[in-house]
């Protein structure tokens, strides 16, 4: 049935490996159970912003498992989708605060309202094409930077979670000087074990490593308070945030209810003059996001051919079901992840894969304790997201570094890309830059007249919509 389905066989893999690449992937993503409720309901900055965090919780996990499993059957790439994080933090800081300012009851209701609207012109965007065309415009050396920036993005995430790049008010970030802190060991096992098999060329080798991180947590966990703490380690996330309590009462645990935000939003309020903007930026946040997650993970397992991606308009579109499911459930904006890279890595290159991460998901909602304990300490899962980082470094050789109309486009995408902190902001940087240079040298008629229109798009985007005036 798997064969028929995926054609296993004709992508160089089994079921084996799919299930472990699939439960790769997962383990990568599965903060986002615990994460995602946090940041909604406002619980993780301390206010309230009226969504129910158990709803959340479940509106996750489903939205998770049902995106996931469009673009496993559908897209057949091996691509998890979940909530993201980035627009999710616009929901709560920008678009929540605008709808309360304008004196609307139920603010957040007005907000998913606009991410359900966005997600409507979503599916229009893919009904023209345009996302489709804005893949294949893409120049190889550009897909290939794409891909690196992402792995630094990757790894750079890893590193902060791991605690070893820290925020720093002078230079932005630094290196931890706290070495003794037991999050570096936990880290430090995971990667060492991951990488030591990874060479060795084992199937599993990053889930191998965040097994041994996890139980290396667990013992430190138990043996440190036996002894005098000192700041670093009483301070450390080991100590303030894994949940070692969770398995109290046993790993399974039944869902909360999903009533208090299924279908719940305001379309009225959300349709205001006031909103569009908003609705926009979700427009542009999302398109880009998708196409630089899909150019890294499909650089990364090789499908793109003749620098095109087979299949690309199913899977864009199975990325925009992800928005319109993740709204109406109460999730926002759902859309492909780049730890999926994770799962590739582990030898994943079949829709099997993403259905593997799916069914977790699903299988979450009842074993929430026993996710909780492995996505309630970052490092566990952190030397997994440095080693997939270190893996996609390798299409830098690919870029065209003689041709430097080629090359600094590449560069200022695989640099913006993880000093932006988005995927989106990073591609924006390459998509401006290189008609713009190519024009300039001579060689306008290199570059496709939709990349120029990109480019002049992309900059009103940013000159009249992002803009802050203080």
């Amino acid at each position: 049935m798997f064969e028929r389905l995926f054609s296993l066989s004709e992508h160089g893999t089994t079921v084996k490996t799919e299930l472990l690449a699939g439960l790769t992937t997962f383990l990568t993503m599965a903060y986002i159970i615990f994460v995602q409720p946090a940041v909604l309901s406002g619980t993780m900055f301390g206010f309230e912003t009226g969504m129910d965090f158990g709803a959340v919780t479940t509106a996750t996990c489903l939205a998770a498992a049902l995106a996931s499993s469009i673009m496993a059957l559908y897209g057949r790439y091996p691509i998890a989708l979940a909530p993201g994080m980035g627009e999710n933090f616009f929901f709560v800081f920008s678009v929540i605060p605008a709808a309360a300012a304008a004196g609307w009851p139920d603010p957040w209701k007005v907000a998913m309202g606009v991410v359900l609207i966005s997600g409507i012109l979503f599916y229009l965007v893919y009904l023209t094409g345009i996302r489709e065309t804005i893949f294949n415009s893409i120049s190889p050396s550009m897909k290939n930077g794409i891909a690196v920036g992402i792995g630094l993005f990757i790894a750079f995430i890893g590193l902060q979670n791991a605690g070893i790049i820290v925020k720093d008010p002078g230079t932005a970030v630094k290196l931890n000087p706290c070495f003794a802190s037991p999050d570096f060991l936990v880290f430090a096992v995971g990667l060492l074990t991951a990488a030591a098999l990874h060479t060795r060329r084992i199937r599993g080798a990053l889930l191998a490593g965040i097994f041994a991180a996890t139980v290396t947590a667990i013992c430190l966990r138990l043996l440190l308070p036996l002894f005098p703490l000192s700041r670093t380690v009483a301070e450390s996330k080991l100590m303030t945030m894994f949940a070692l309590n969770r398995l109290a009462h046993g790993p399974v645990s039944l869902p909360p209810s999903l009533r208090p935000t299924f279908l719940q939003f305001d379309l009225r309020h959300a349709l205001s003059a006031s909103m569009w903007p908003f609705i926009i930026i979700f427009l542009f946040m999302d398109t880009f996001d998708t196409v630089g997650t899909l150019i890294g993970v499909a650089e990364q397992a090789g499908f793109i051919k003749d620098n095109k991606l087979p299949r690309a308009r199913e899977a864009m579109l199975a990325d925009q079901a992800g928005t319109l499911i993740g709204a109406c459930l109460g999730a926002g904006t759902t859309t492909s992840y780049i730890e999926s890279a994770a799962g590739v890595e582990a030898g994943g290159r079949t829709g099997l894969t993403s259905l593997t991460t799916a069914a977790l998901f699903l299988l979450a909602l009842f074993f929430s304790p026993l996710v909780a304990l492995v996505g309630s300490h970052p490092p566990i899962t952190a030397s997994a997201l440095v080693i997939v980082g270190a893996m996609m470094m390798k299409n830098a050789v690919r870029i065209d570094w003689s041709d430097y109309s080629e090359g600094v486009p590449a560069f200022l995408t695989a640099l913006g890309i993880p000093l932006t902190y988005s995927i989106g902001d990073g591609l924006a940087l390459g998509f401006i830059s290189y008609p713009l240079i190519k024009f300039l040298a001579g060689r306008g008629r290199e570059v496709s007249l939709f990349m120029y229109a990109m480019a002049a798009i992309l900059l009103a985007y940013f000159i009249f919509v992002r803009v802050r005036i203080p």
